[in-house]
């Protein structure tokens, strides 16, 4: 026995503990039974969800918290199709993310064999790279290239479909530690004459500001983004990703910029001569309207991949490299520059512009988030659905500690947030996990309570339950005369009784005056996960809000008196 040559399937699970895996995330099917088969034996723990997407979602949380991949197994035909919105949110926001798929076998690819689809094809646009294997031989080499290209430069999901007689099928090929893959390059170190340019512009500014997205969290640039800033004494502005790269309690830091952002980030972005992107992509949410965006602002773009450069903005100046290494190399370059006036413009900004809510009125989204960060204080990791309280969670929850936030923004994908806490919580046992739910994105992937509960996940849910989408009622509210369509979600299930029915402690606040009580008592819970529901107002809006297609100039402050003009943009 000790001479018998591993099966496909075999050699695929061992290349995978070479890799560290600890978890994979994944729904058995017949195509995919031989993987399946070949776990029983392995180090590695199966996490056996309840949905394909479920796995996708815990896997592309796992890697956010991690820093390491997240890996997903699935059957073929449905069960691969079903992690496609997985992976246009993990494609969307930069996260390595392997996911291996089933197949049909050889013989019967394209010709519509029982569950069989196009999974590559089919997911094209959707990865960094994918394979389909036809030769066992190749699986050593291709899963080594696909963890290498996963996590590598600007990280992202990468596929490898596996058709049944591949995985059954002997495998005699030797395991693979170097990858050779030609026209693959990951930058790593600036270009020093563009680091002198940008730190001459940075010198010579009176208004400039730090813009911090989702590149800087991968890189860990943070301290270097302070460093910087210190040095410079330039305020930081971050993007919902970039939430936690650098301390949102630190003086300099204003907070979140953007649609939603807070109005005094918003403001010094608008006011600035100088405005330098660190893995941020000045993405529409950002921008508003393009031509009226920084008109008059030197603009520095450093980021890892060179395809972002010139793709919304025209930057003056653009470095392609690794950002922390970048900043590490421009901070010695730069001295502090004359910042009095600004510093004392952006904190007159500050103080008139605060976030806010109603004291009055019934029980408050703002509130219950308000607290949950005076409860948690940057220590726990928060992950978020899509919505309304996706942005109020942003808005109040200030992070402090890289990889602490986990939201969707690029794909802003509803039922991402609770699965996305499980992974988070598996990738990090020794912390506090929230997860911010609306009542429809919860309810998008709601049945993996029970992979929490089976796994006694002491992950905190907290279910915001306004009864409506309440980011698309806003809209409608505000821009279609308040002719609701599709928003009212009548039917909602009672979610105490229904986590109640996985075994799930579950808890009810509807009075401000129970916030504090109801949010220490889920804290203090470790024997599994704990679901509290705030029953808030039905109707209520985010503010600041800048409208689709707007300049950052036409930000909204707070409810207007009459309603607006239609937006040109989306929700």
């Amino acid at each position: 026995m000790e001479n018998r040559v591993p099966t496909g399937a075999e050699k695929l699970i061992q290349c995978l503990e070479r890799e560290g895996v600890e978890y994979i995330f994944g729904y058995s099917g017949g195509a995919a039974m031989p993987i399946f088969d070949a776990l029983v034996d392995s180090s590695i723990e199966l996490i056996l969800v309840r949905h394909e997407q479920g796995a996708a979602h815990m896997a592309d949380g796992y890697a956010r918290a991690t820093g390491k991949p997240g890996v997903v197994l699935v059957t073929s035909g449905p069960g691969a199709t079903n992690t496609v919105t997985g992976l246009l949110t993990s494609q969307m926001d930069s996260v390595p993310v392997v996911v291996l798929t089933g197949q049909t076998i050889s013989p019967m690819l394209g010709k519509d064999g029982f569950q069989e689809a196009d999974v590559t094809g089919i997911t094209y646009a959707v990865v960094k790279h994918s394979y389909l294997l036809k030769d066992s031989a190749d699986i050593p080499r291709a899963t080594r290239e696909a963890f290498h290209i996963a996590s590598t430069g600007r990280p992202g999901p990468v596929l490898i479909d596996l058709p049944k007689d591949v995985t059954q099928g002997p495998c005699e090929a030797p395991f693979v530690d170097d990858v050779d893959l030609p026209g693959y390059a990951v930058p790593t170190h600036g270009d020093p004459g563009a680091i002198r340019q940008a730190a001459e512009i940075l010198m010579n500014a009176k208004r400039p500001i730090l813009y911090v997205g989702h590149g800087a969290v991968i890189s860990q640039a943070g301290k270097a983004v302070i460093r910087l800033a210190e040095k410079l004494r330039a305020p930081i502005v971050n993007t919902l990703l970039g939430k936690g790269a650098a301390d949102e309690t630190h003086p300099l830091h204003l907070g979140m910029l953007g649609m939603h952002g807070t109005a005094y980030a918003n403001k010094a972005v608008d006011h600035c001569d100088c405005i330098m992107a660190i893995g941020a992509r000045w993405d529409d949410r950002i921008t508003g309207k393009l031509d009226e965006f920084c008109v008059d602002a030197a603009k520095i773009h450093i980021d890892i991949d060179p395809a972002e450069f010139g793709k919304m903005v025209t930057p003056d100046v653009a470095i392609s490299g690794d950002a922390r290494l970048v900043l590490e190399e421009l901070i010695p370059q730069v001295a502090a520059a004359d910042t009095d006036e600004w510093l004392a413009q952006c904190e007159q900004w500050r103080k008139r512009y605060p976030l806010k809510y109603a004291k009055q009125g019934g029980l408050r989204a703002q509130h219950v988030l308000d607290k949950l960060h005076d409860l948690t204080r940057g220590d726990a990791v928060i992950t978020t659905d899509v919505g309304q309280h996706q942005m109020w969670a942003a808005q109040f929850c200030l992070s402090t500690t890289n990889r602490n936030w986990i939201s969707s923004g690029g794909a802003g994908t509803m039922g991402f947030g609770f699965p996305a806490a499980i992974g988070a919580q598996l990738g990090c046992p020794e912390k506090k996990v929230w997860t911010v739910c609306g009542d429809g994105g919860f309810q998008m992937t709601q049945a993996e309570l029970a992979t929490a509960a089976i796994h006694k996940l002491p992950v905190k849910i907290l279910v915001i339950n306004n009864n409506f989408l309440g980011m698309v009622r806003q809209w409608q509210e505000l821009f279609f005369e308040n002719r609701l369509s599709g928003v009212d979600l009548v039917g909602n299930p009672d979610f105490v009784k229904l986590a109640q029915a996985y075994g799930v402690k579950a808890m009810r606040i509807k009075r401000p005056s129970d916030v504090e009580r109801v949010l220490a008592e889920a804290q203090d819970y470790d024997e599994g996960p704990c679901l509290v529901v705030a029953e808030v107002v039905k109707e209520d809006n985010v503010f600041p809000m800048i409208p689709a297609g707007a300049p950052l100039s036409g930000m909204i402050i707070e409810k207007p008196k009459e309603q607006l003009a239609k937006p040109t943009g989306s929700t």
